[in-house]
């Protein structure tokens, strides 16, 4: 049964300039960074709460990714990526990401991502455990 409902909301931020190589021919980033910038923002996250060699023991995959597009981005924006944890429920983890630009607020986008924890050894399914669960859901860093 999930437990996240007894948690404070915390959000862990991640900041992104946007990359000459994120452009593209209508002058602004393409649809396949915004994904790029939610995995990396995911990744920034669970590195802050699995610092160093932690965290090598758990594998996590991308089963689905709803995006919605709000505003492009543009070269040179500072983006403000800030994502949570939803629901976790067995192997699964639902995560929120929002981007925004840094400098107004704008949204630009929104994303919700479920996540797979695999068992390095055996590559199958592996239950998130209350200590997992706990550490993601605590301010980092």
């Amino acid at each position: 049964m999930p437990t996240h409902h007894n948690h404070p909301a915390f959000r862990f931020t991640h900041e992104i300039v946007v990359p000459a190589s994120a452009i593209d021919e209508l002058h602004h980033a393409n649809n396949v960074e915004y994904v790029r910038w939610a995995q990396d923002t995911a990744t920034a996250h669970w590195r802050a709460a699995y610092p160093g060699s932690e965290g090598t023991s758990y594998i996590w995959v991308v089963r689905e990714h709803h995006v919605r597009y709000h505003r492009p981005a543009l070269l040179g924006d500072q983006l403000r990526c800030t994502t949570w944890i939803g629901e976790i429920r067995g192997a699964q983890c639902q995560r929120f990401v929002r981007i925004e630009r840094a400098t107004d607020g704008v949204l630009l986008c929104e994303a919700e991502t479920q996540w797979v924890l695999l068992d390095p050894e055996t590559q199958r399914p592996r239950r998130v455990e209350a200590e997992v669960e706990r550490r993601l859901w605590e301010p980092v860093g």
